[in-house]
């Protein structure tokens, strides 16, 4: 049986000083993410620096998804437009949904979001690391006297 047991982060508030508004965004996020899990999306790691997220949109033009970043989250929006020149056909069952969404993903440090595109229903959304050089762990040159 697979319970969701609530995390008591005041312990660790009172250990760890500052840290509060990172376990009550944590807290925030997985709060949201159990809760709706639509659209589906899987993230794909190609290699130590890049990584790839696919996000089902099936049923949305490239023009009905907007891709933004802003600080460190990265905000995938799905939003259909009525066309007024074609009629609804009536349905005899829908299962693909085609509801409006927006979904979140908080980025980590030196994180850059690169090219996105939509091909066969999914979005896919390339991620690279790109570390600064001055935070890159370097050697010292040891000089012999």
């Amino acid at each position: 049986m697979n319970q969701l047991v609530r995390f008591d982060t005041n312990a660790l508030n009172r250990a760890l000083v500052g840290f509060d508004t990172l376990f009550n965004d944590f807290e925030h996020r997985l709060a949201g993410q159990i809760k709706d899990n639509y659209p589906p999306y899987n993230i794909l790691k190609h290699n130590e620096n890049s990584d790839e997220l696919e996000i089902a949109v099936t049923g949305f033009t490239a023009d009905e998804v907007t891709v933004e970043i802003d600080q460190n989250q990265l905000i995938v929006k799905g939003k259909r437009t009525a066309s007024e020149d074609t009629l609804e056909p009536e349905y005899l069952h829908r299962g693909l949904s085609t509801r409006g969404f927006e979904r979140t993903w908080t980025l980590a440090e030196h994180m850059e979001v690169g090219q996105g595109a939509i091909k066969n229903g999914i979005l896919k959304i390339e991620l690279k690391r790109v570390v600064p050089e001055a935070l890159k762990p370097r050697q010292l040159k040891i000089k012999a006297e």
